[in-house]
């Protein structure tokens, strides 16, 4: 386990007390799990996502997340469409804990209301939400 000064958390990534994390760029919201929550649940082997064309509220369970610890579930941060899996995750779980904001994305979203990313953490606060 790493400390905290040691998680990568860049700037430029909204995130949630539930430690997934959200970017949005051209009108996709791109959204997986952060280094926080990958080192604490250790090795990944296996993702479950949705089928492309789902709708979700925000806040709703879109997937899970299981490895050699625990099986996690993923909230969705924001309401939107899914628009794209990572189905590279199929056959290389493990891309979430080698690369989590890059390789190993989870889910690419069409939000039903952008503003919604305004409601999630910066680096700052999600940094003083798990110092407590």
């Amino acid at each position: 386990m790493k400390e905290l000064s040691e998680y990568n958390l860049p700037e430029d990534i909204k995130y949630t007390k539930d430690h997934e994390w959200a970017k949005s760029a051209n009108d996709v919201v791109t959204i997986g799990i952060n280094d926080y929550a990958q080192d604490q649940l250790g090795e990944i082997v296996f993702v479950e996502l949705p089928d492309v064309g789902t709708v979700f509220s925000k806040g709703d369970e879109f997937g899970t997340v299981e490895s050699v610890k625990a099986v996690s579930e993923i909230y969705i941060p924001i309401s939107g469409e899914v628009i794209q899996i990572n189905e590279a995750l199929d056959n290389a779980p493990e891309l979430v804990n080698q690369s989590c904001y890059d390789a190993g994305w989870l889910i690419k979203i069409t939000p039903s209301d952008s503003s919604q990313m305004d409601s999630l953490l910066n680096k700052a606060a999600y940094m003083d939400m798990l110092k407590g």
